[in-house]
Order: structure tokens, then C-alpha cells, then sequence
């Protein structure tokens, strides 16, 4: 049986990272396999990078008609960008979960969202289209993370809350637990700081840093 081919969308650190995270599931099996990067800087055309030829969005598309394409950039609001773009030029989306990632069965995934080495999610989960999980995360029960909500390294999520669209979660920051009643919301646009404790809910389009984390000061 043939393998489905896979379009990194961005060559910088996390495309590449997103490409290994592609060759590792084709190395355990996967039917799939990285083939190239998508760029939208014409500088990088024809470079190859990781041993993957750079190309445009059209080239690769032609190259590859039917293919899938994998957001290969951590900022949400650049990467949905991309998606759409993709989505465009005739591409489709995957699911892409590292071999080394424990999961209950009890977990709503959808497509295009990327889940790398190390994660542990437990159970009742929902991860809407185009999620980011980044190595060594943990995602407790009842959490629910709407369209490209990004989480960096080493994030730690408990039970029991609600990240809005496109929230991004810094590297090693920790949001605790809410109750089924009162869920801990993370608003649209939201941005957690790097080793952040969050305790409360956060306003859509909001930054907070510390421990306990606390609105950023403009």
C-alpha cells in the first residue's frame, strides 16, 4: 500500500520539528511521509532543507494534487492563515499523533491537529481542528481546546477547562483545575506567558505572566 505524501507548511524550528514528527509515524507504520516544505518566501525556493526540497504553495501543490498539509508554525493566528491558504489550493488535512503519546479512548480529535512526542491526555477531551500539542504536555479530563489553540513545550493542563480560539500557552506554564460547574475559560486570543500559574480565568485577548498569572501590564 502506498504512502499519503505530507506537506510541511513552514521551514523554520517547528516545521522542521513537525516534519520529524511526520517521518517518526511513517517509521512506526503510519502510512504517511514528509515530502517537502511550503514557504512563502521566494529566497527559500529550491533549498533543501532536512533533506525535504522548499517549494511555493502552487508548486507543491501541483507536485502533490491531493495531498496532505501540516501547519508547520506555532503562532495561531499566522498558522490559520496558512490553513487557509492550503485549503485553497485543493490540500487536506490530517491528524498527526506521535507514536510515543498516551491517550484514553475517550478523546474528540479533529483534523489537521498536530500532537508531538510525550503528551499525555487522560480522558473526555476535545481538541477542535488544528490544534498544537508540542513534546511533553499533559491535558487532564474534561478539557476542551477550540480551533488552533497552540501549547508550547511542557505545558500542564488540568480538569475541567475551556481554551478559546487560537489561546496560546507558553512553554512550561500551568493552568489548574475548574469544576464542571465553573470550568476554567481561556478566551480567544488569549495568551498564557512562559512558566505562568494559571488560577483564574483569562479575558479573550488578553496576556498574562507570573505566578499566580496576572493580566499584563500595557
Amino acid at each position: 500500500m502506498s504512502t499519503a505524501p505530507v506537506i510541511i507548511y513552514g521551514v523554520g524550528g517547528f516545521g522542521r520539528e513537525v516534519a520529524w514528527l511526520v517521518d517518526e509515524c511513517f517509521q512506526a507504520g503510519e502510512l504517511i511521509e514528509p515530502v517537502c516544505f511550503v514557504d512563502d518566501n521566494p529566497d527559500h525556493f529550491g533549498k533543501i532543507v532536512n533533506g525535504l526540497p522548499v517549494m511555493s504553495l502552487d508548486a507543491a501543490a501541483t507536485a502533490y494534487p491531493g495531498a496532505f498539509v501540516a501547519g508547520g508554525i506555532g503562532s495561531p493566528r499566522v498558522r490559520q492563515k496558512i490553513m487557509e491558504k492550503a485549503k485553497a489550493a485543493g490540500l487536506h488535512f490530517r491528524t498527526i499523533i506521535h507514536p510515543r503519546v498516551e491517550k484514553s479512548q475517550w478523546i474528540e480529535i479533529g483534523e489537521g491537529t498536530l500532537i508531538c512526542a510525550g503528551n499525555i491526555l487522560t480522558t473526555n477531551i476535545v481538541l477542535a481542528a488544528h490544534v498544537q500539542l508540542n513534546l511533553d504536555c499533559t491535558v487532564g479530563h474534561d478539557v476542551v481546546m477550540d480551533e488552533y489553540v497552540t501549547l508550547a513545550p511542557g505545558v500542564h493542563i488540568s480538569g475541567c477547562v475551556h481554551l478559546g480560539k487560537r489561546a496560546y500557552v507558553g512553554t512550561g506554564a500551568v493552568i489548574i483545575n475548574g469544576t464542571p460547574e465553573n470550568p476554567i475559560v481561556i478566551g480567544d486570543d488569549a495568551v498564557i506567558g512562559a512558566g505562568a500559574c494559571v488560577t483564574k480565568s483569562v479575558a479573550p485577548a488578553t496576556t498574562v505572566v507570573g505566578v499566580p498569572a496576572k493580566p499584563l501590564a500595557r
